[in-house]
């Protein structure tokens, strides 16, 4: 029987397939990555293309990957300008707190304490708010993808309003939060099970999913799961 799967390609990059078939990429970045195990064209199909800000290491192959497989892209308004300069068709423009169904997911963009530029002609430009997304999955379970953050208060409203069933944070510390920020978002939104990401890609991200655990155990919450993925790997998930 057909199940929920999430595939991690590296840093903040990961491939999620419903058990319906619908396949979902975040914030690609494959090319010159140096802990994805694939290269972009081995991606075999792609849906619906998520991107969370503009920075390069979440939107490298977002033009590629939107004009080789055609997806609905899902983006905050002004990364959707830049996007439709280089040729990207098919966006779905939305905002904080708004939300679209595509087939048997329905997204949610959430807020991010981060920032967001892109480049157009060697210029440093906004890009938009940062942002995270909530995944609902028909019939399977809710997903928060934090993207690049720190920890903030009203993570206990994402909790309120989305109950997610799985985190996916950042854990990696010098460009997000680390791994005692970590520790409280997940206290804030009540999750069981988090996926580590944005860590071990370059030597300045010095969390670890050890340090990690750690800081739970630290905080009475021992009996949170830490999924720890290694590139490349897919996991099932329940719902």
């Amino acid at each position: 029987m057909p199940k929920n799967t999430i595939t991690w390609l590296g840093h903040a990059t990961f491939q999620f397939t419903t058990a319906q078939g619908t396949s979902i990429v975040l914030d690609p970045w494959l090319t010159d990555n140096p802990t994805c195990p694939i290269k972009r064209e081995q991606i075999e199909k792609v849906d619906v293309l998520l991107l969370t800000h503009g920075h390069a290491d979440h939107t490298m192959d977002a033009v590629a990957i939107a004009k080789d497989h055609h997806p609905t892209v899902v983006t905050i308004g002004e990364l959707a300008v830049w996007l439709e300069k280089q040729g990207v068709e098919n966006i779905e423009n939305i905002n904080m707190g708004g939300s679209v169904t595509l087939g048997d997911v329905t997204v949610t963009m959430t807020r991010a304490h981060h920032t967001s530029t892109y480049t157009i002609d060697d210029q440093l430009l906004y890009a938009g708010e940062p942002a995270g997304y909530v995944l609902r999955i028909e019939q399977g379970p809710t997903i928060y993808c934090a993207g690049d953050t720190d920890v903030f208060g009203d993570m206990a409203l994402i909790r309120e309003l989305h109950a997610p069933d799985i985190a996916i944070l950042p854990i990696g510390d010098r460009f997000t939060m680390g791994v005692r920020g970590a520790a409280l978002a997940t206290k804030l939104l009540g999750v069981t099970q988090v996926i580590p990401m944005h860590y071990g890609t370059f030597p300045v991200l010095t969390g670890t999913p050890q340090t990690f655990r750690e800081a739970l155990r630290a905080a009475n919450l021992e009996k949170v799961e830490v999924i720890e993925m290694t590139p490349g790997q897919t996991i099932s998930i329940g719902g």
